[in-house]
């Protein structure tokens, strides 16, 4: 984890911005503050360790700013929500949320995870996800070097970076079951508590991606109680 993490603050309620930030810079965060519209552009002007972004309740709730994040960066991502509501939680780590709050927060809660966070981040990018250049598995290829998945008629098919970690450490484990722990730090996940369920989405998306039916998976099947694990033969090249 860096020494002084440099965090984006995209806050828009100016007492929980102020309040948070003093407290973020008072536990050896360096805090960078920024609007909607001008998260992307603070990115490109500084290096940023982590965004947390503020949503609100309403139409305008800010997800879609969560969505233009990450068409463009794997960024650690905390989102700040204004209701504890499952179908919300779920859409945010749907669009690649790392983490998941309800306001008013607990802020020695936010540190903590926040540090957690980066630690698993940083930890998640030193672990090598395969020793193979190329997996091939019921008609599909990945190749781990270019990070390219092409589709059984050659077709490139857009993979985002957290979903070529799993499936990847998924093809490195040949036909052997992956803990479900092992993937959610790969995947860059938050704190692996028991009711964690964001490894959860992103193989529903790798799923969708794969064009694998999730009633009758075939290419991704769940082991209920341990992970989940790759159900056709794999290739190496």
């Amino acid at each position: 984890m860096p020494h002084h993490p440099h965090v984006l603050l995209c806050e828009e309620e100016r007492d929980s911005r102020s309040t948070l930030a003093a407290h973020l810079e008072r536990n050896g965060f360096r805090v960078r503050l920024a609007g909607r519209g001008a998260l992307l552009r603070a990115l490109e002007r500084a290096r940023i360790d982590l965004v947390i972004l503020g949503l609100r309740a309403g139409p305008d709730d800010g997800l879609a700013t969560c969505r233009n994040l990450r068409a463009v960066s794997e960024i650690p991502l905390m989102i700040l929500a204004p209701r504890a509501d499952d179908v919300d939680r779920i859409v945010a780590l749907e669009l690649g949320a790392d983490d998941y709050l309800v306001k008013p927060v607990n802020l020695r809660e936010i540190v903590a995870r926040l540090r957690n966070l980066l630690r698993r981040c940083t930890h998640a990018a030193d672990i090598p996800v395969a020793r193979a250049r190329q997996f091939r598995f019921g008609g599909w290829q990945l190749d781990v070097v270019a990070r390219t998945l092409r589709d059984p008629a050659g077709r490139l098919v857009k993979l985002r970076n957290s979903e070529f970690r799993v499936l990847a450490s998924l093809l490195a484990h040949g036909n052997r079951v992956v803990p479900r722990d092992t993937l959610i730090e790969l995947a860059r996940g938050r704190d692996a508590l028991p009711f964690d369920r964001s490894i959860d989405v992103r193989i529903s998306r790798l799923r969708q991606v794969l064009g694998d039916d999730a009633r009758v998976p075939r290419l991704v099947k769940t082991v209920h109680g341990e992970g989940y694990v790759i159900a056709v033969p794999v290739e190496r090249g």
